[in-house]
């Protein structure tokens, strides 16, 4: 994949590798300028400069007069905003005559949004322009940094170490007592994890290498957001009205699906006409933020976070912050001059986040087949430090990074302009939504090939009721078992992984949808799926990641394919291990008032068909 090729593009678990044409130098078909035409170039040069830029001071002036025009606007918007919300609360909603979305502050809508949003931007201002370089950056040359040096010290020694150890098993312990004294069948979602871990140490590439403090941190991490973002009511509520933003967002695409398509294939919900444009939606927005340097702003702010608690290298730090958001072929691009220069553990690490994660612009995908979209969000968060940890576990470092945080820059977009970005990210997402659905029609009819001869071998021994996806959906029954599925629940459910694994995630969200609204399954077993099946691990994902990075960085091709499957199988696990820890903290009330909403709006939108 050349630099042209690869710019901005937008990519998932589904991107198909295209190359072009290379073209030869243009320089020989360089015109030869006229004689006496260098002698003027300075001259044409300064007639070509702006007034501004001949004039610098006015430039300012101009500047802050915007700066300070845009402020009064936002203030004045704000503040009839104010006197527009007390004027329905003192009147329409006091006397409950209204349903008006305005009325009360609720921080998902109306008055208390705007108040939420200008809130984190002035006080982002505040700090970028006023704290930090008058006070941030003296707090941390004389008390943060030395701190953090001494803490680094301190608790780095032996004794410290377990001490710390011993005291988080403990709160542990303290946690799930408390969290399962009346569900104690929870407990069992414990298994899983104990076992991946068991089966890390033992099929472990270098266990002497293995630094537990990494591994640790990283499932504690993960566990702790899980703890946040499902158990606890204020990070639940934060994630649920997340969820409805990124679904009210994705769901502006029927509007242009409609108008190329027309009314018929969208509201009938045919998937290649009615789903599968979000991509061209999403893929145009994050094309934009690419190139305005707010996507690399992002994600290099979570992989400094995720660097400085798990001890990792900022390659892998970067590239599993960066899956949160994008695809597993686009997050690479993130750290494209790197890639030759990372350890094998480096590069394990970040194929691993790619199959444990699901991009953004298949998200609208999943949620038209009754996911839940907090889920979906939760899980990507989750799986950030524990991608890092697990990965490390499996595969730990053994050689020397060549790459710091002082050396590393992100790749920058290559494009000439806001229009050129926002063009070339729709387009670049063709080759993906071709690649969706190349890879689910021939899989889909591959497995039911081999339905059709497994079906035929039973019939001729007098055994009618069996497929192929029935025997490998046997094989995962102890799986989502021990992941804290229900017993009455676990035959449904590992037919839903074993899709995802031989299939991909779109067929498998699909089925579960179809168990969701016929409530053959419970709201808990539901729950436990969608963090079970939130990931791009699977066949058609194992070769479209390895052929990316082959691009990439040719040179590293041996060894991006030793260790792929090893990844896809740590990638699995990653979202096993979330699994585990929903179904310890997932409450079956919250889960059927959730899923009780996803159907009445799924049965709403068939209504229009």
């Amino acid at each position: 994949m050349t630099t042209d090729t690869s710019k901005g593009a937008i990519n998932n678990g589904y991107e198909l590798d295209h190359s072009e044409l290379d073209i030869a130098s243009v320089e020989p078909f360089k015109e030869i300028p006229q004689d006496g035409l260098e002698l003027n170039l300075p001259r044409k040069m300064e007639d070509e400069k702006g007034f501004f830029n001949q004039n610098p001071k006015i430039a300012r002036i101009v500047r802050i007069s915007l700066y300070i025009l845009l402020h009064l606007v936002v203030v004045g918007y704000f503040s009839y905003a104010t006197y527009h919300y007390n004027d329905l609360r003192n009147y329409e909603c006091y006397w409950g005559l209204s349903d008006n979305p305005l009325c009360g502050i609720n921080f998902c809508s109306g008055y208390g949004m705007l108040l939420l949003l200008l809130g984190f931007i002035y006080l982002g201002l505040f700090y970028y322009y006023i704290f930090k370089p008058r006070v941030g950056l003296w707090l941390h040359r004389e008390f943060l940094k030395p701190a953090a040096q001494k803490w680094h010290s301190f608790s780095r020694t032996r004794v410290v170490s377990l001490v710390c150890i011993a005291l988080l098993l403990l709160l542990l312990a303290i946690f799930l007592y408390f969290e399962t004294k009346d569900e104690p069948q929870k407990l069992v979602s414990l298994v899983a994890p104990c076992f991946f871990i068991l089966c890390g140490y033992c099929f472990s590439t270098k266990r002497s290498a293995i630094k537990w403090r990494i591994v640790i941190t990283g499932i504690t991490c993960q566990f702790l957001l899980g703890i946040f973002c499902i158990r606890w009511e204020v990070g639940r509520n934060i994630f649920d009205c997340l969820g409805q933003k990124v679904a009210t967002f994705l769901d502006y695409a029927k509007d242009g699906a409609q108008f190329v398509f027309g009314d018929f294939l969208i509201q009938a919900e045919v998937f290649a006409f009615a789903i599968l444009p979000v991509i061209f939606f999403f893929s145009f927005f994050i094309s934009i933020l690419y190139y305005m340097g707010a996507m690399q702003w992002v994600v290099i702010k979570l992989g400094w976070i995720l660097q400085q608690i798990l001890g990792t290298t900022v390659c892998e730090s970067v590239t599993a912050a960066a899956n949160i958001f994008l695809g597993m072929s686009e997050s690479p691009l993130l750290i494209r001059p790197y890639i030759n220069k990372l350890t094998k553990s480096e590069i394990h690490s970040i194929m691993v986040s790619g199959f444990a994660t699901v991009s953004g612009t298949v998200l609208a995908a999943y949620l038209s087949f009754g996911a839940s979209a907090a889920h979906l969000i939760t899980s990507s968060v989750m799986a950030a430090p524990a991608t890092l940890a697990i990965s490390k576990l499996y595969m730990p470092e053994t050689e020397e990074s060549q790459t710091t945080s002082e050396s590393i820059e992100l790749e920058k977009s290559q494009d000439s302009s806001l229009l050129d970005a926002a063009s070339s990210g729709a387009s670049n997402a063709v080759p993906i939504v071709l690649g969706i659905i190349a890879n689910i029609v021939a899989f889909v009819a591959f497995v039911a090939f081999l339905n059709g001869i497994v079906n035929w071998l039973g019939y001729l021994v007098g055994v009618d009721d069996i497929d192929f996806e029935w025997i490998f959906s046997k094989l995962f029954i102890p799986l989502v078992w021990a992941m804290g599925v229900p017993s009455q629940d676990c035959n449904l459910v590992a037919k839903v992984v074993a899709t995802k694994t031989i299939i991909n995630e779109f067929v498998a969200y699909e089925r579960l949808g179809a168990y969701i609204k016929s409530g053959e399954i419970t709201a808990r077993s539901a729950g436990i799926a969608t963090f079970a099946i939130c990931g791009f691990a699977n066949p058609s994902s194992l070769g479209i990641l390895i052929g990316s990075l082959s691009a990439m960085a040719p040179h590293r091709r041996s060894t991006i394919t030793s260790v792929a499957f090893r990844a896809f199988v740590v990638g699995s696990i990653v979202c096993f291990v979330s699994a585990s820890f929903a179904g310890i903290l997932l409450q079956e009330d919250d889960e059927r008032t959730n899923y009780n909403k996803i159907i009445q709006k799924l049965s709403r939108n068939s209504t229009h068909v």
